[in-house]
């Protein structure tokens, strides 16, 4: 069994267009999700959305290169060492 690794990722949105194909992909991951919040920030029409991630380095590296293949998003991950 591979080892599980607990992390935080960050997602900036720039366009309300893809809001519908980040979250259909953040669905197919809900298995790793422990925590999410979103937070649309109107004035400079964006919106930043942080997850806490517990899963396999697979798991979340195929999440965040889904998401960071969408145009318009921007995405970082912060994960524990392996131990």
């Amino acid at each position: 069994m591979e080892e599980r690794r607990l992390g935080v990722i960050g997602i900036v949105i720039e366009s309300r267009e893809v809001v519908s194909m980040v979250n259909q992909i953040l669905s197919e991951y809900a298995s790793i999700m422990i925590g999410r919040m979103g937070v649309p920030y109107k004035e400079k029409d964006v919106a930043v959305i942080s997850l806490i991630v517990d899963g396999s380095t697979d798991q979340i590296g195929a999440l965040t290169g889904k998401l960071g293949n969408i145009n318009n998003v921007t995405v970082k991950s912060a994960l524990t060492k392996g131990r």
